[in-house]
């Protein structure tokens, strides 16, 4: 296929930020490649849940559209259907994205919508098919005719109108923004079953938790100041968000230590041997996949040596 220069109103450079869940990913990756042979630039974000992937791409172009850079930067996606991702895509102010299984839709899109972000199909377009969809996304100009136009002109007071809603729907999403940050839903959730009752873990002193939900399982899980989990792992690997105190974590397995507050995430992989040490009062929030399980690699007598170790070390 010769290769092809895409036109642009404002004649920028093009990046194309890129993402697909496992039923996209393969078309995805052809795409990119003929993206690339056009020498354009390509930010692939690889393959994630298709909500999580659409949310992103989203966010990357949003926050392009909403700048003054000297590039254009548009959107390509692929799921199961292009609807997906689509629709986590266009929560984002500036972002119209649309699914385009033809080259006529493609068009329509470009020319009515001033799309920047193109969703297709995995399941139902073929490399082929998706190949001319995404040639035309990138060689159709806003306001240009297109089958809606019956392939011709639009007339000047459509035009007109075009150029004014592209206006109006960038402001959808910007206005009336909230001044403060929304409350934390991990810190509401917590603090609902402040008064619930919480199971102490009986092979960690000081700890208590409070199962939210089985299967993936989540917790509410709280600590007394000067506690210390010893060396223990698990079957499962685990998220966690720390909503009150302070904590440190030192994997063993990868000879790494986190120093942990309120808001900071960390996961912990199946298998990883870890000890944790609370300096105050802590509450955070966990999540796994499967059944509870915990085993000890020392008690907590060794665990407290080892912590004091540390500390006369590094004096």
């Amino acid at each position: 296929m010769a290769k092809q220069e895409p036109t642009s109103a404002a004649s920028r450079p093009l990046k194309i930020v890129a993402g697909a869940d496992a039923f996209g990913s393969s078309l995805k990756d052809t795409l990119v490649a003929q993206l690339r042979s056009l020498n354009i630039e390509v930010e692939d974000l690889g393959t994630s849940k298709y909500y999580s992937v659409g949310e992103e791409v989203g966010r990357r172009v949003s926050q392009a559209a909403n700048s003054n850079s000297s590039v254009e930067t548009r959107g390509l996606l692929a799921c199961g259907t292009g609807v997906g991702v689509a629709i986590f895509a266009n929560k984002f102010p500036g972002v119209y994205a649309a699914t385009c299984l033809t080259t006529a839709e493609a068009l329509n899109a470009r020319s009515i919508n001033n799309c920047n972000v193109l969703a297709v199909s995995g399941m139902s377009t073929t490399p082929e098919a998706a190949k001319e969809i995404l040639t035309t996304f990138l060689n159709t100009p806003f306001k240009s005719p297109c089958p809606a136009s019956g392939s011709n002109p639009w007339p000047e007071d459509l035009q007109a109108f075009f150029e004014e809603s592209v206006q109006e729907m960038s402001k959808i999403g910007n206005e009336n923004a909230p001044v403060a940050d929304p409350p934390c839903f991990i810190c509401s959730l917590a603090k609902a079953r402040e008064d619930k009752e919480f199971t102490p873990v009986d092979v960690m002193p000081g700890g208590s938790m409070k199962i939210l939900r089985e299967t993936p399982t989540s917790a509410i899980v709280r600590f007394k100041a000067g506690s210390v989990e010893p060396a223990h792992h698990h079957t499962f690997g685990h998220d966690l968000v720390v909503t009150k105190g302070s904590k440190c974590v030192w994997n063993l397995t990868k000879r790494e230590k986190y120093d942990l507050g309120v808001g900071d995430y960390l996961f912990t992989p199946a298998g990883d041997v870890h000890r944790v040490k609370y300096f105050e009062d802590t509450e955070f929030f966990i999540k796994w996949d499967g059944h509870w399980d915990l085993f000890l690699d020392e008690d907590v007598a060794a665990a407290n040596a080892a912590i004091d170790k540390e500390k006369n070390d590094a004096k």
